[in-house]
């Protein structure tokens, strides 16, 4: 089940120590996803890494349950909340799918990450989709496929995780507390043009930066003193 922290309000989901894809699993960020997105503006923060024991990821699943997990990946990238991942330990299988959705990444510095199975090459799911829009298809490629894995100097340097710390749930909550991150409910849309950026061309994209544009715009009119 997901807690709440007391002093930021977020919904804290500890996800640490899976190793296989269950129903369980699935409707855990499902109902983790639901309350955050009735909460109005409080984060979801994943605590994340410490692989368990079991089958290689997925694990004995049917393609249905797998078709059911990228749909709840898909919730946690598009969900109208901030998402926040505190990571440490070894991120391989379902920690690595989690980490790719989230907003803001932060992990401890003897976090290792790999996207390739132990078994060689990497799970073929919607993982290696979100690697290459995010560090490119070249990058992606070498780590898909030689199966090496990443420290968080290299993962900073690419981009997979934002910062460093010795206690990243403690630091991911500070940040959450401190207002630092972007939140509101214009955050959705924010993330939403980023992500259909690398898909889109200029053109099929204007109508929907203008129309974020002109809420911003409204929206500042709106305040005493802005826009004047």
């Amino acid at each position: 089940m997901a807690g709440i922290d007391d002093s930021t309000g977020a919904i804290v989901l500890d996800l640490r120590g899976l190793s296989e894809l269950t129903g369980a699993l699935i409707e855990r960020i499902n109902t983790a996803c639901d309350g955050a997105g009735s909460a109005g503006d409080i984060a979801l923060v994943l605590v994340l890494g410490g692989e368990g024991t079991g089958p290689a990821w997925p694990g004995p699943v049917g393609i249905h349950a797998v078709n059911r997990w990228e749909k709840a990946l898909r919730r946690v990238e598009r969900l109208g909340a901030l998402t926040v991942a505190a990571v440490s330990g070894r991120c391989v299988g379902p920690a690595v799918e989690l980490l790719l959705t989230t907003d803001y990444r932060v992990a401890a510095p003897d976090t290792v990450l790999r996207v390739a199975a132990d078994s060689g090459g990497a799970w073929p799911g919607m993982v290696l989709h979100r690697l290459a829009t995010q560090i490119g298809a070249g990058r992606a490629r070498g780590l898909a496929l030689s199966g090496a894995t990443v420290s968080m100097a290299k993962a900073t340097t690419l981009g997979l995780v934002d910062d460093v710390a010795e206690d990243p749930h403690t630091h991911a909550l500070s940040a959450v507390k401190a207002g630092g991150l972007v939140a509101g409910p214009e955050l959705a849309v924010r993330r939403g043009l980023v992500l259909d950026a690398v898909t889109t061309s200029f053109e099929e994209a204007l109508g929907a930066h203008l129309a974020a544009c002109d809420r911003e715009l409204r929206r500042t009119m709106a305040i005493p003193g802005v826009g004047v």
